[in-house]
């Protein structure tokens, strides 16, 4: 196949959308045509911008157009640029925007485990760190000791997330039966998770601790929630679309551009503007 400069790109980013993409229909055309990559810089010839989504996830990826896109965003944004290309972000349900990069619409995906999307080609440097935490309200007593502790718990899970290989099971095994496993979606499936929480309507959510953290410091009403258990630290990527025949050059490009970044100290700063560091 060959590849070709996108003819469409995007038509509306409104955060305060009803719908769950903030894409129209159609706005992105299908990549029809590539070109291999120069060797020397990584560019993609004719190519000049990228599309990525995902749903907001700050600090990993916040709200598209804000002033502080999420520090995975800047450091793509950079890396890139480092090979004279441009990244257009777009916010969408994480569902949506994997199924959109997985039939070709867009580019690739903010914010994946290599479980969210195993097919997807993954660049070989991680944008990010995650580290999946089990939250509860702050009355309960509940204790992660494995999967058998949740058979008398609802536990959340936003739909189309990875959280870790026994989670991942369990909710796959669980996800028909709303008692055991609730399945919540839409544009802003954290705000309604921590508020189903909050009311006792639900038991446990796992959540990056890093994006709870963020959420919970950024709300105005004061929610405090407790942390009733957490898994290893995972690394976090910019994945790209299993169809798109250039997706293994962009994630070659984009591992370069991370190791310059981080080889000349520009990815600690990237970080710094979010309280963040690398190794943390």
């Amino acid at each position: 196949m060959s590849r070709a400069l996108l003819i469409g790109l995007i038509l509306v980013l409104t955060a305060c959308s009803p719908s769950e993409d903030t894409v129209a229909p159609g706005a992105v055309a299908k990549v029809v045509k590539t070109a291999p990559a120069n060797a020397t810089t990584g560019e993609v010839p004719g190519r000049r911008k990228i599309i990525i989504a995902a749903d907001p996830w700050c600090p990993h990826n916040c709200a598209a157009g804000d002033n502080l896109e999420g520090y995975m965003v800047e450091i793509a944004r950079e890396a890139f640029a480092l090979a004279k290309l441009d990244i257009e972000y777009v916010n969408m349900s994480w569902a949506r925007a994997l199924q959109q990069a997985n039939d070709g619409h867009i580019d690739g995906v903010v914010g994946a485990f290599k479980g969210d999307a195993p097919d997807f080609i993954f660049p070989d440097e991680p944008s990010g760190y995650s580290q999946t935490t089990l939250y509860t309200h702050p009355d309960s007593s509940w204790t992660w000791q494995g999967v058998e502790s949740l058979r008398h718990q609802t536990l959340l899970a936003i739909n189309g997330y990875s959280y870790s290989p026994e989670l991942d099971a369990y909710i796959l095994a669980n996800q028909d039966n709303s008692e055991q496993v609730w399945v919540i979606s839409g544009p802003s499936p954290l705000d309604r998770a921590i508020e189903l929480l909050e009311q006792g309507r639900s038991d446990v959510f796992p959540e990056d601790r890093r994006v709870m953290t963020w959420a919970l410091n950024h709300q105005s009403r004061g929610v405090s929630l407790r942390v009733a258990g957490q898994f290893p630290k995972s690394p976090v990527y910019i994945a790209f679309s299993p169809i798109n025949p250039a997706s293994s050059e962009l994630a070659t490009t984009l591992s370069k551009g991370i190791f310059k970044l981080r080889d000349s100290g520009r990815l600690e700063q990237i970080l710094a503007r979010y309280g963040l560091s690398w190794s943390d």
